[in-house]
């Protein structure tokens, strides 16, 4: 019993080595796991973050492109102002002129300068031989057009007053009606009549040319001077710096008896004879053959004495 010895301690336990794989598998899978899930959440942020950048840059190119656009649309207002933009070299500021035709002065300093002018087009019949006349002579026009004759003539009138536009030659506004009695009853204007029968022909030319396309010149049916209670006309005018054009001389292819192609040339060299500055009011609608006839030399007689050839924006 003496030498006997006695454990006061607890019972040593036996490891269990099926215990043990277990706990180092479980302990190795957490460190995997975590590596991986570590691995994981890094490529998740790279990824963010590459998707980030290219959204700016998506971003970026799109405000690029909308900046592009929208100087390339205020080039294109620029450019449809009456006249095609590589044609400017030929246009005079229609603000003088009308000026000058209010107050009866044909003077321009000695420098002789002549605006063609045709109204009530486009003509399918007579429209297409003033353009091929102008061309041929390298002068340019301004035609003064009339919405409801566009319409009538359908795809080839539009098709004309946008080669008009195209070559060179100013377009302008001559009403969509051209109806007296809608345009100034009593023989007064009715400025809302007016302004909603202008704006007609403004929509088709925006159609045929150019949504950009507008113009800041017009002509009156009848010509300004002809009717009462202008002043309002005039008022809007000046507030949209917009020009009302006359005439000054004229080949009287509207007036009394219908006169041949010689006989409408004497009379516009007549009218514009003494004038630096001359306007001559012509029209190329339909039934005016006589004036296509007479336009080269009219045109002749222009160059023959000096004069340059303008349109008017």
């Amino acid at each position: 019993m003496a030498n006997q010895k006695i454990n006061f301690g607890k019972k040593k336990k036996k490891l269990n080595p099926k215990k043990i794989g277990i706990t180092v598998v479980a302990a190795l899978l957490v460190i995997f796991l975590g590596v991986k899930g570590v691995g994981a959440t890094t490529s998740y942020i790279a990824e963010k973050k590459e998707e980030k950048i290219l959204q700016e840059k998506r971003a970026e190119a799109e405000r690029i492109a909308a900046e592009k656009k929208r100087k390339e649309e205020e080039e294109a207002k620029k450019r449809m102002v009456g006249v095609n933009h590589d044609a400017k070299q030929y246009s005079y500021d229609a603000l003088k002129v009308s000026e000058k035709l209010k107050t009866y002065d044909y003077t321009n300093n000695g420098e002789k300068i002549v605006f063609l002018t045709f109204d009530d087009g486009s003509s399918t019949t007579v429209t297409p031989q003033i353009l091929d006349t102008l061309k041929q002579n390298n002068v340019k026009a301004t035609f003064f057009v009339t919405g409801q004759n566009i319409e009538r003539g359908g795809k080839p009138a539009e098709a004309l007053v946008k080669r008009a536009f195209d070559e060179g030659n100013a377009i302008a506004n001559h009403s969509y009606s051209h109806d007296y009695k809608y345009l100034y009853p009593g023989r007064t204007l009715n400025l809302d009549n007016f302004l909603a029968d202008f704006n007609k022909t403004d929509e088709i030319l925006k159609r045929v040319i150019s949504p950009y396309f507008s113009t800041r010149v017009l002509r009156c049916p009848g010509g300004h001077m002809s009717w009462k209670g202008m002043d309002t006309l005039d008022a809007y005018l000046n507030e949209n710096n917009m020009a009302s054009i006359d005439w000054n001389a004229l080949n009287a292819d509207a007036e009394g008896r219908k006169k041949n192609a010689s006989q409408l040339a004497e009379h516009a060299k007549k009218t514009a004879e003494g004038k630096e500055m001359v306007v001559i009011l012509m029209h190329d609608t339909y039934g005016k053959e006589e004036t296509a006839k007479a336009l080269p030399e009219i045109i002749k007689y222009f160059k023959d004495n000096g004069y340059e050839f303008k349109t008017l924006a």
